[in-house]
Order: structure tokens, then sequence, then C-alpha cells
């Protein structure tokens, strides 16, 4: 029976990442039925301005399980990132974002295997924010200073939620993955030493988590020193869990450590829903020239495959994945020795070389 599939192509280079995505996954031999949804920059005149209109939402909430491209978020102003309203419109509290090294890929690490999972409808991202100037900042500055707080005039002001259930649930979520994938340590990561009823708040459910969950290692690292101890020894470090800005910085530094964002898959889930998309931005300047790398797009389907309990099929999508990287001929310039490698392929020569890789002849 075919897994009905919510595909959103996304903007920038997104459709042509999502159509090279598409094609490897149909390649492993599961099959699916897709129900295209469109999102992003492109489609706003259509939708009044709304960049993520509620059919998509629906299309989600109906089947499940959807696969995107990554959609342009402005900075510095515009509509909000689709992003965050796809998780906090579908409540998908869990980010699992896995930064795992694979031999051919230049980095300056080997055998790097860690999970990032982020919570991700909470913290400073949960958008509780207030403009300088505006009444409610006004508003806001003279209720703190009326209960002794130093805030400067003319600030900006965000608000930082970090709750109890919140905090549970993504803790357990990352216990329960770690037993689930066999991994053996879970560690929480905090600013708990200076946030101390946001983050001392974080660190006191994690601590009661993992007291229930005695069989996993458990551990607590305070930011920056997970960050610089990354960069000195990540193989220390196994499943590692984060509160929702942290996660985001912190992933990106994980990526790093693997040879970069194209290669740094992730999935959002949450009790109803998931959906799984690359962590790299959509690289406007690139769409139509068949040039970005598609693998953590495609990483990111093979999680999917697991999510859909596809476990071969995953299995030997990452190997065929792995086994083109490491012949290092059909890939992108960025995985090249040389950017101005004259020998790199596109987008969907990458496509074509995992699926012959699969066993299917490409015409």
């Amino acid at each position: 029976m075919a897994h009905r599939v919510t595909l959103i192509p996304g903007d920038g280079t997104g459709p042509e990442l999502t159509e090279a995505t598409r094609r490897v996954l149909e390649a492993t031999g599961v099959e699916f039925d897709w129900d295209v949804q469109h999102a992003g920059t492109d489609v706003m005149d259509q939708y009044g301005g709304n960049p993520l209109p509620d059919q998509v939402l629906d299309a989600i909430r109906e089947n499940g399980v959807a696969i995107k491209g990554p959609i342009t978020t402005p900075v510095g102003g515009g509509f909000r990132s689709v992003n965050v309203a796809l998780r906090k419109g579908l409540d998908l509290y869990a980010q699992v974002r896995p930064c795992k090294s694979y031999p051919g890929v230049r980095s300056r690490y080997e055998d790097v295997d860690l999970v990032i999972v982020r919570e991700a409808t909470e913290d400073l991202y949960a958008g509780i924010e207030y403009e300088v100037g505006s009444e409610e900042a006004t508003e806001l500055t003279e209720w703190i200073r009326a209960r002794g707080g130093v805030l400067r005039d003319g600030a900006g002001i965000s608000i930082k939620p970090i709750s109890v259930e919140g905090t549970r649930r993504i803790i357990e979520f990352a216990f329960d993955y770690a037993r689930r994938l066999g991994r053996g340590k879970v560690t929480t990561v905090h600013k708990a030493n200076i946030m101390k009823f946001t983050d001392g708040l974080w660190l006191q459910i994690s601590r009661e988590v993992a007291e229930q969950n005695s069989d996993i290692e458990f551990e607590d690292r305070i930011v920056d020193n997970l960050c610089m101890q990354l960069v000195q020894r990540p193989e220390e470090y196994d499943v590692l869990v984060l509160p929702n800005l942290y996660g985001d910085i912190v992933s990106d530094l994980a990526a790093g450590l693997i040879g970069g964002l194209g290669l740094a898959p992730g999935g959002n889930l949450g009790t109803e829903a998931a959906v799984f998309e690359p962590t790299h931005g959509s690289a406007p300047k690139y769409a139509g020239q068949n040039k970005v790398n598609p693998m953590a797009m495609m990483l990111s389907g093979m999680l999917m495959l697991r999510h859909l309990e596809e476990g071969d099929a995953a299995d030997r999508l990452e190997g065929a994945i792995a086994e083109v990287i490491a012949e290092g001929k059909s890939v992108t310039y960025d995985m090249k020795p040389s950017r101005a490698d004259p020998s790199a392929v596109g987008t969907s020569g990458v496509a074509d070389a995992i699926i012959e890789k699969l066993g299917v002849r490409v015409p």
C-alpha cells in the first residue's frame, strides 16, 4: 500500500532539491502517493501575502507525514519563518537533526555520530516579541522597572518561555529516541548558571526525567562549554537535547563537524504529524541552476523512511548516498576538493548516481 505523503517543493532551490529527492525515494521501491502542496514566497501573492496557506497545514494533518524543500525566511523584516509557523501550527515540538560523518567528505573530523534533539515550540523562538518604541514595549518596560528590573529605554523585547510540560515532553522524547536507536547517552544542554528560572527549570526537569530512564546514561552541560568540547572531542557525545535557540546554533556547529549543512538532515515530530526537511536555507541565488547539493534533503527522506517503518529502504538509501560520497565523482561542487572542479555534477546528476547505486537504471 502506498504511503500518502504531503510533498512541499518550497521556493528558491527547493523545487530542484525536492524533485531529486522524490526520484531517489521512489527508486528505493517504496510506493508513495504524493500530495503536492505549495508554500513560500512563490505563493504569497496568490494567498494575500500568506506564505503558508491553511490548506497546507490541513493536508499535513490529514496525511500525518510531509517532506518539504527549503523555504526562504526574510532577515530583519517581512513574514515570520514558515518553518516556525509549521512547527507551531502542528505542534511539532521535537526537531531531530542527526550529524554523521561519511567517508569521502572533506572535514577536520572523522567518525562523528551525533543526534541533536531540539525543542521547537518554546524559548526565544516562541515569537513573543515587542518592537522598540511600541506601546506594548513601553508598557512592559515600565512594568519591569516598577518591580526592580533594569531595562534601558529604546529596547526591543523578546520573552523566553520554558514550561514544565514543554520541557518534560522533549526530554522524554530524547530518552525514547535514544533507546529506539540503541544509543547509550543523553546530554541535556542549558545555561542554568545564569538563567535560573528558565534554563534552571529545564535542568531540573531533565534530571527528574533522567531518574525515570536510568538504563541510559545522563549528563548535563552548560551550552558554551559544550560548544568548546564538541570542537575538541565530539566523540564523547551521543544524543544532545537542547532548548530551541541553543538547538538551532549547536546543530549548525555539529553540521560543521561533518562537512557542512549540505549533509545535515532534519525531522520535525509531534504527536499527530511529522515534517522532514533539510536544515539549510533555500539559497535563492542558485535557483534554477541545477547546482546545489541535494544530499541533506535526501537524507531527510531517509529519516522519513525510518519514520514510515521502511527500515530496509532507509538503510539502502543511506548506503547508496554513502557510496556516491566515498567515490567522489558524482557530487556537487561543494563536495569537490576545489569548488571550481569542472567534474562536479548538478543536483539532478547526484540523484542519477544514487538511483543507479539503488539498482535502478536511469534513462
